[in-house]
């Protein structure tokens, strides 16, 4: 799959593996998060990393790069007030404040086309330091 004749302005394409990981994630609840990079090589976002169902959030947060930016799914569990167990999956645009100023623009420009390819997304944050992805942030958008 080769997306060498676009251009940086509509976004990286979807690595095919990217998007199957993406799906067991939400039909077969394989994974409870999967981290997704940019290759400017192959000019594509591929999976950078999976996370175990058993992992917790923590494991997640503690998965992304402090000074560069990347693209995550997470799959949270919780329990409502109602005492039913749910499941919502978030889309998180990570981009530290650190991290250098192409990065940003790459990542942002290739945001919307990859969200329109992963369907089933319930909420999505943009963070830029991991304080506006806190646990207490997720639970909030979930109820």
């Amino acid at each position: 799959m080769s997306f060498s004749g676009e251009n940086v302005s509509s976004g990286m394409g979807l690595a095919e593996n990217s998007k199957s990981t993406y799906l067991e994630l939400q039909m077969k609840r394989a994974f409870r998060y999967v981290i997704f990079k940019i290759d400017e090589k192959k000019k594509e976002v591929v999976v950078e990393k999976t996370g175990d169902p058993s992992e917790s959030y923590d494991d997640f947060t503690a998965s992304l790069p402090e000074a560069d930016c990347r693209y995550a799914v997470y799959d949270f569990d919780f329990v409502t007030s109602e005492n039913c167990q749910k499941s919502k999956i978030f889309f998180i645009a990570w981009s530290p404040s650190v991290s250098r100023i192409r990065s940003k623009m790459l990542y942002a420009t290739s945001k919307a086309r990859l969200r329109r390819e992963l369907e089933g997304i319930h909420y999505e944050i943009q963070a830029t330091d991991p304080t506006e992805m806190d646990l207490e942030v997720i639970r909030e958008r979930a109820r």
